[in-house]
Order: C-alpha cells, then structure tokens, then sequence
C-alpha cells in the first residue's frame, strides 16, 4: 500500500509508523478519526484514547518524560485545540519534544463553525507550527514536525486541514534523522580562568541541573577529586543516587544541613543549570561566592544569575577536563566534605506533632511513611498545590528520568494525565502520582477511569486538605475568614472504587497497615484518599 496512491489520512498514518512512532494518544474528531484508525491498523501500533483534548497532550508529555522520544497527541480542531492551551503550555516550558497533529477546519469553509487561526494559538504557547501544506507533501511535512520536535526540544503543532483527508496522493516514505551537537570540550583563556577559581576555591561545591543528566559520573569524579559537595536542581532530582556527600536539591528545597553547606560554600561550579530563583533562593544562595556556569546552550548562561565565568561545553567532558588540570596542577583537594556530616545532609526536618481535625493524618509523617512503603522501582509524578514542595524532598526517585513535576506553567490538575502517559510508556513499573484535592477534581477525575480501563499499574496518592490550599494560606494572612476556599468532596476512595479501581482511606496511623496491604494486593490502579488538616500542612518551600 505504501507504493501506492492513498488517501492523505492512510499517508499519515504510514507516516508516524515510518518514524518509529508506535504510540498514539487523542481524542477523535472528523479532522483526524480516519488518521488515528489507520494508525490503529499499523504493525505494534497503540492508541490511547483521552477524555479530554488536553489530556492526551499531558500523556504524551508523561511518554516523552520517561522515554526519552517524541510523544505524538492528536485532537482535531477548534475548541479541540483550545482545550490544549494550558498542557501544550506546560510542554513547551517543560522542553518536552512533542508534536500534537491537529486537524483544522476546511480551507473552503472560513465561516465554518469551528474555525480559528491555529497557528496563533501554537504561538501564544510558545509551541513551533508546521502546516500539512498538501496531500503530495504529506509525510514530508510530517517528518519535518518530527525533527523539529527533536531539534528544538519542544512541541510542534502539525496542522491538518480536515479537508486533505480523503484526498489521495502517491505515497512516500520520508525520514529526517537528527543531527546532535557533537560533544565538545572547553579550549583556550576561559578553562584557565575556570580552572583558577575551582583550584582556589576552599569550600567549592558542584551543582547539576537536567542540562547534566547524562554527566553524573564525571560530576561525581570531579566533586570526590576537590572534596566538594554535590547538589542537584528540581529537574535532576535523583541523578547522584546515593553519593555520600549528596545535599539533594538546592535551594529553598534543601535540607537544614544541605542549606547551611550551600551557605558556606564560596565557589559554585553549574552544570547545565538555569539557575532559577528557586535554585539561587531568591539570589540569596549565590550571593557572594564566585560562580562557574557550563552548559551546551550559550543562551542559558546568564539568564538569571551572571557567572563569573562561564564555558559553552559538554558537561561531562568539562568536569573531566578540570581534573585532568587539577591534577597537571597538582592541586590539594579542598577539603571541604571533611566539615560535613553525611548522614545529615538529606535530613529533612522530622514532622512536628500539633493539634488537628479528628480523622486526619499529619502530612510530614504520613509523606515521610509513604516514602518507605511504596514500591522502590517507581516513577514519581506529583501534580501543582501546596502539597508538593515536601514530596519533592521527602519522596525518593532513583534518578531525574523517574521524575514528573507537572508544575512549569505553575497550574494544577495537569498530573494524573501525564501519569498515565508515563505508566503506557513503562507499565512494567509502578508509577506514583501525588496530586491535590482541588487538582484532581479539576483534571484526574475525568482521567482516572482512563487509567482503569488500561489496567495500569498506578498509585494516585490524594492529599485532601479539603481546600485549595495557596489561596487558603493567603486568607489565613490577612486574618481573613478561608471558608471560600475549602471544600466538602465526596469520598475520593469510594469514587474509585466505583469507577473500577481500589481506593482506601488514609485518616490515622493505624490505617498504614490497611494501605500496606492495598499495596501488596494491587493489580490496577490503586487510589489513597489520605485526609489532612489544612491547617497542618506546612507552607510551600518557595
């Protein structure tokens, strides 16, 4: 069929297979319905079909995340694509390579109903635009929204004039590889400068970001060479595993003893890292002490906090290179983990025992409980609300590519979709999300069943504070009343139950035996309505 004359949605769907494509998520619409049951007839092809518009795109961010290769959406037109503007946003924010293939309205009709300009809106989101510009060009225009995702590390919105669809053309197979950067090592003034400040540092400390995922082992061996901490961003939570002199996260996430060794430090030396205002702790972090910035991207450096010195290089090869000159040097190891207490280092504050609601569980401890009883090989997604700040340094995850923040464009009720989008692309292991009342409401309960009838292996943890608890925290300040922000839900257990799942309550200590034997029972996914205080749960650590 593939040499032959065939309609545009066939040429399509041929396409996506021809590119190694072989997972699918969407919702159908007359613009792509043909397209996506072609596809279904592909050899080992999936599709997975969403609720809503929005959530397939949020599957295949949660594909990509842990795949590491282009999530591919489809919706079709109109309010279709308008219903994506908040996940495609997360995406492009997220750098997440994508391409969402949406159908538009017929050229023919520009009164039609449901017609806009599609390509404004892939602008408002930050999102790339490539136009199905003719059937005869149809799988050149599609391998070109396929590189570009890659490419640009970004989502492409692939337009699909509904019209094209049953128009025929003679098919042609089109592949377009990518070109990677080469690795490069740093040359000339600026490694010495660099080189300089490490050498003369006496408390230096190595930072790493998603820049230097691929790096840990050389920013290990550069960190034990100097005797220097090592620290990660949010995005590169987990990436030094369990290193000794491992402070975690940096910034207003870091442990009291992570904190006061980032304080002491007077040279810190980034890898790949954007160094936003969480990471520097609103500047306060960085102030003072001589900074070193190494990423591939030279737009990055700078963009927040201003390096003392910066190279555009290769992550792994840069450390390499400077112990290489340290060493030439003969420069002593600084010396600095020798005043650290390791075992404190990722010790987070124990909880703190207050009075709260009958019913409820206090947050620290239970997070801190949930850390140890969930199952090891796990993916971590958490969704936005005020509870995620102490997952992220409380839940464990054994390295950045098992890590979902569904939080760059700073919404909620955007996790349990790409939870499900990272549970199709590893249903071998168990993937954990963390999500909020209010956020679950607002986006997973109309996703759960979707997690259901795909038998996935998931855990929604609920933290149901019975609130929205940023805007309860606000009230609370100005020693206004925060009745307008809390909520009576139903039972979130019994709600998933109904919907085919297990859910179990979660009220006090003695239901952590009940939760262990829902864990050691579990087929499909699992949902745990644990009940707070919204009194009780600690303030974002922002």
């Amino acid at each position: 069929m593939r040499e032959a004359t065939i309609n545009t949605f066939e040429a399509l769907a041929c396409g996506l297979a021809d590119n190694g494509i072989d997972t699918l998520f969407g919702l159908i619409g007359d613009a792509n319905l043909f397209m996506v049951e072609s596809f279904r007839q592909q050899s080992g092809a999936r599709y997975v079909p969403a609720v809503h518009e929005g959530s397939a795109v949020l599957m295949a961010h949660g594909f990509a995340r842990v795949t590491g290769q282009v999530g591919v959406a489809t919706v079709t037109h109109g309010p279709a694509l308008t219903n994506c503007i908040t996940a495609l946003t997360d995406a492009v924010r997220a750098k997440v390579p994508m391409v969402l293939m949406a159908g538009d309205t017929p050229g023919d009709n520009p009164q039609h109903l449901q017609s806009i300009n599609q390509r404004e809106v892939a602008a408002l989101c930050g999102a790339g635009f490539e136009q199905l510009r003719s059937p005869a060009t149809a799988n050149e225009d599609l391998a070109r929204a396929l590189y570009r995702a890659k490419a640009e590390r970004r989502p492409i919105l692939f337009n699909m004039p509904a019209d094209f669809m049953w128009q025929t053309a003679q098919y042609k197979r089109v592949l377009h590889a990518t070109f990677d950067t080469p690795a490069f090592a740093p040359e000339g003034d600026g490694v010495d400068e660099a080189v300089g400040m490490i050498a003369s540092a006496r408390r230096p400390l190595i930072l790493a970001g998603q820049g230097a995922r691929e790096a840990a082992p050389a920013l290990a061996r550069l960190a034990d060479r100097l005797e220097a901490p090592l620290a990660t961003t949010l995005k590169a939570k987990g990436l030094f595993g369990d290193h000794p002199y491992c402070i975690d996260i940096c910034g207003t996430l870091s442990t009291p003893a992570g904190y006061e060794a980032i304080a002491k430090s007077d040279c810190i030396v980034t890898f790949g890292a954007s160094l936003n205002e969480w990471t520097t702790d609103h500047g306060k972090l960085f102030s003072g002490k001589r900074v070193v910035q190494i990423d591939t991207d030279a737009a990055a450096i700078g963009q927040t906090v201003h390096p003392d010195c910066a190279l555009v290089a290769d992550a792994g090869l840069t450390a390499d290179n400077f112990v290489y000159w340290l060493n030439e040097a003969d420069i002593p190891p600084s010396g600095f983990t020798r005043e650290l207490d390791s075992a404190s280092l990722r010790q987070h504050e124990p909880a703190t025992a207050r009075a709260r609601a009958e019913g409820t569980v206090n947050y620290v401890e239970a997070v801190n409980w949930l850390n140890t009883a969930l199952p090891r090989d796990r993916i971590l997604a958490t969704d936005g609300g005020r509870f995620m700040t102490e997952v992220w340094c409380r839940v464990d995850v054994a390295s950045p590519k098992d890590f979902l923040d569904l939080t760059n464009f700073g919404s909620i009720g955007l996790g349990l979709q790409a939870a499900i989008g990272a549970s199709v692309a590893a249903p071998e292991r168990t993937t954990v999300l963390f999500t909020g009342d209010g956020g679950f409401m607002m986006g997973g309960l109309t996703e759960f069943n979707t997690a259901v009838r795909l038998g996935l292996k998931m855990i929604v943890i609920i933290c149901n504070d019975a609130a929205y608890g940023a805007e309860h925290i606000q009230y609370l300040d100005k020693n206004m009343d925060p009745g307008l922000s809390t909520f009576d839900w139903p039972s979130f257990a019994a709600v998933a139950r109904s919907l085919g799942a297990d859910g179990i309550d979660l009220r006090s200590t003695e239901d952590f035996a009940a939760v262990e034997e829902a864990l050691a029972r579990q087929s499909g996914p699992l949902l745990i309505d644990m009940h707070l205080d919204p009194f009780d749960v600690p303030r974002m650590r922002v």
